[in-house]
Formats: structure tokens, sequence, C-alpha cells
């Protein structure tokens, strides 16, 4: 590791102290597979109220989350694979739907893969058309992540992982350093923390690409109630990438300043939802900003967040030939994305909020998705 690198990486952990003790909690670490000759981990998170959640060191995975419905029967409940050679089938390269993945060094669409910063014209890697999709090629999803470190403190089973991102990977500049770090509470909350650093001014937004459905996979997720508050979202452009331009949700499909049903939503909105949703948050401060429920099981989801927004995702595009190996089938409307983030297409942006890193600063965002039944 650089010694740049190495001194960044230990300043970010710093951020990141917690006391280790004995509670009611487990974690442990079982072998996943191979990949480039590494070997891949799976780390086994599980809390006393029976949640259980695992996360792969290739691309910080999450690869399996087991909640109880209020009857106590415990169900997958995101879209993933048990084992590591699935995430390479012809059919998941195809579709790619970025099952569970740590995503970035940018999130969602960058126009023409180019951007302009400091005077410079910036060019990305083109992997979606003529353009620049959730890190490129070769993104953070798709590499392998190191251990930092994994224990149990007072009520949380804890889940650090580290990367380094050399500058011209994928185009970005700076030598970019990044833990993420994932809790499972006694409180039934995933907390996911991202911290980095840089040397060179470059863009950074990174999300969490889990697929959630609630009942189970046992149907579409149109029987799901949703609740975000937002009072607009941003409005794609011809080429479905967003410009910056708001749009009020109000008396619109888009609308879920109260609770409705997303089947009701389909109604006028037949295609589904890839809506970006602005926050009224410019201090950065965790807040709730969605509520997802199914009230057949007594599942619901709670989304903080200290990011600008998020991009609601219902799985148009994904591939009905996609199944766990147990024959849980995924497809279409099978699962949603809640992806909090900075704007998509940010650097292209007048007035994006925090969408480039400074050298000397350190990024700090957090995503909890907290549960109940």
């Amino acid at each position: 590791m650089k010694p740049f690198l190495m001194i960044k990486v230990s300043l970010l952990m710093s951020a990141l102290y917690t006391v280790a003790v004995q509670a009611e909690m487990s974690i442990k670490r079982t072998q996943f597979g191979q990949y480039q000759g590494q070997q891949v981990y799976q780390y086994h998170l599980q809390n006393s109220h029976g949640m259980q959640l695992k996360i792969s060191n290739y691309g910080a995975t999450l690869t399996s989350l087991k909640v109880p419905d209020k009857d106590g029967k415990i169900a997958e409940i995101t879209a993933g694979f048990d084992q590591f050679d699935s995430y390479f089938s012809d059919e998941y390269n195809k579709n790619n739907p970025y099952f569970g993945g740590v995503v970035g060094r940018y999130a969602s669409f960058l126009r023409d893969g180019r951007y302009q910063q400091g005077g410079h014209t910036y060019q990305l890697s083109k992997n979606a058309g003529e353009h620049h999709l959730h890190g490129g090629t070769k993104g953070l999803d798709k590499r392998m992540w190191q251990l930092k470190r994994f224990y149990q403190s007072q009520d949380a089973a804890v889940l650090q992982l580290v990367i380094q991102s050399p500058s011209g990977q994928e185009g970005y500049p700076g030598n970019l350093a990044v833990v993420v770090e994932y809790q499972l509470t006694e409180q039934n909350e995933i907390r996911i923390r991202y911290l980095a650093t840089t040397d060179k001014t470059t863009p950074l937004s990174l999300t969490h690409h889990a697929y959630f459905n609630l009942n189970g996979f046992e149907n579409t997720v149109l029987d799901h109630k949703v609740q975000i508050d937002s009072n607009a979202y941003l409005k794609p452009g011809a080429d479905n990438i967003l410009d910056g331009t708001l749009a009020k949700v109000s008396g619109t499909a888009a609308d879920f300043g109260q609770a409705k049903y997303l089947k009701d939503a389909f109604k006028t909105l037949k295609s589904g939802f890839e809506h970006y949703y602005v926050f009224d948050n410019p201090e950065a401060k965790l807040k709730k900003v969605a509520t997802i429920s199914h009230a057949i099981s007594g599942r619901s989801m709670q989304v903080y967040t200290t990011e600008p927004g998020a991009l609601l995702y219902t799985g148009r595009y994904t591939s009905d030939k996609l199944a766990r190996e147990d024959g849980t089938q995924y497809g279409q409307y099978k699962a949603i994305c809640f992806e909090t983030s900075k704007y998509p297409n940010g650097p292209n942006i007048k007035n994006s909020p925090r969408t480039f890193l400074q050298p000397g600063e350190i990024y700090d965002e957090t995503t909890v998705f907290a549960f109940a039944w």
C-alpha cells in the first residue's frame, strides 16, 4: 500500500472508534470463493432478534438479508446469491443489476462519461452506451475490498472493509482511500457509513445498491406501501439523464408524501419508478427520509440518511431469468432499490451539493435501513 493511502486509511479509521465488548450478537467469517487468485470471504452478522446479514469482501456486497415477519417466520428479503460464481453467470453479466454492491466512485449516470473541473475536462470510461454508469466498467462493486476489522460492539455486529482506488482508475483523478462500515444493531438497523479521502479533487458519490422485497419475493413489490419525505425530484432529460431540473411531486404519481401502495402509483406510471428524490437537508444531518412497508408480513423499513437525495428504483430492467440458487425468483418489479447518494450526473449540474471531494477533506456519509415487524 502506498504511504499516502496507509496514512489516509489510518485517519479514516480513527473516526470509527467503538469499544469492543461481548454482546448478545454474533459475527463470523466463511470462505465464499476465489477471485483472480484472491480469497473471497463472506461475513455473517446476526442479532438476537433473528436478523441475519451476509456481506462479501468482493464489492463489499450484501449477499443475503433475512428478517422475521410478524409471526416470527424468517425470510430472505434481498436479491443476491448463495454461491460466488453466480455473480459471474452469463445472465447476470448481461443484465448487470448490481445486486447489493457498494457502487462508486460515482453512482448513477454521468452524461457522455465526461465532466469539467478546474478548467480541465475529464473523460471517464463509457460502460452504458455513450455514458458512464455506477463507477465504470469495473467500479468499486466489482473489486476486492480488504478486511480492516470485524467484531462485536456493545449492541452491534460490526464489519469494516477498505479499498484503494489509484488515480486514473476508470478515468477518475486522485488516489482515493475508502472505508465502508456495516453495523447490524440490536435495534434491528443496518447502519452503513462511508469514509473517504483523496489527494486530488475528484467526484465522489457512494451508494448501496441493495434490492429489497419485504414479502420475501413471494410476489412483486406492488403490494408495498411507500412514503417519501420529499417535495421534488430531478427531472430526466431526453436521454433519461438528469440535468438538474426540479419537478414538483404534488399531484403526480411520484408523490409519496402520504404513504400509498405502489400498485396505485403504477396505474398512472405504468413503467415504474426510476426517480431521484431531493431531500431538504442542507446541513447533511442523519434524518428519516422514507418508510416502506408490507401489511401482510408486518415488515417495514425506515430509511435514514445524510445524503441530499435518493433514487427510487422498482426494478423495471431486472431480468426475469435471475433467481437465487434455492429457486427464489427475481425479475421485473420484484424488488425496490432506495439508493441514497449525491445528484446523478452531479459533476455536470451547477451547484449540485457535495459532488466533489477535495484534498484535506473527509467524505463522511451514513445511511440506515431500520427494520420492524
